[in-house]
């Protein structure tokens, strides 16, 4: 499998997920609204849960809504991200490998996302992530050097700024919608944030 490259706009909200619930286990998918085939680009992502990761019925209606969000807006599921509750530990857990195999049968080159809590600090210099993918059968840790996050150093700024403007409150995740129908899951508002801080007259690009 080749190159996966991350976009500003997926790391962010995954990384602002993570940040929101701090004690919880979060997870959502990896978005792509480039064609299948050749590398895989990560356009976006779609934060689920913060509670109950490993409740079946609430993830399936979950990817069930996404599926159909994503038909409509040209975009396919891509991949699955997880950060762990406890900071020290980035495996993949029982949950996160079931919902990445479920995503894997639809996408040849799907891959999993874990975020490494302890190296979410604020001076942190690389990005918080260790990522794998599906061969024979088995996830195995993807070679760190076939992984593009272009620009990291705007894309950790235009995160920081957020987190320091209380901005990261905008993040909704599909736990959140349930409990609020009233509140989008597709993150317009946030997305269309990210999109001003990394507009070039923002000086972060």
């Amino acid at each position: 499998m080749g190159e996966v490259e991350l976009s500003c706009l997926a790391y962010v909200k995954m990384y602002l997920h993570a940040c929101l619930f701090p004690r919880c286990s979060v997870n959502g998918v990896l978005l792509s609204s480039t064609p299948a085939g050749g590398a895989v680009c990560v356009t976006d992502c779609v934060p689920l849960l913060h509670s109950h990761l490993p409740l079946a019925p609430i993830t399936q209606l979950a990817l069930t809504q996404v599926d159909v969000w994503c038909a409509q807006t040209q975009q396919r599921i891509v991949g699955y991200y997880q950060a762990n509750a406890s900071v020290s530990d980035s495996s993949p857990t029982p949950c996160a490998l079931k919902i990445a195999d479920k995503i894997a049968e639809q996408c040849n080159n799907a891959v999993m996302l874990m975020i490494d809590g302890a190296k979410m600090s604020a001076g942190y210099r690389v990005p918080p992530i260790v990522m794998y993918e599906r061969r024979d059968s088995r996830w195995t840790l993807k070679d760190k050097h076939m992984i593009m996050l272009h620009q990291w150093e705007e894309t950790r700024t235009i995160a920081n700024q957020l987190l320091d403007s209380g901005d990261h409150t905008l993040l909704v995740d599909f736990d959140s919608h349930l409990d609020d129908i009233t509140k989008d899951w597709t993150n317009q508002k946030l997305n269309a944030k990210i999109a001003e801080l990394a507009s070039p007259a923002n000086g972060n690009v």
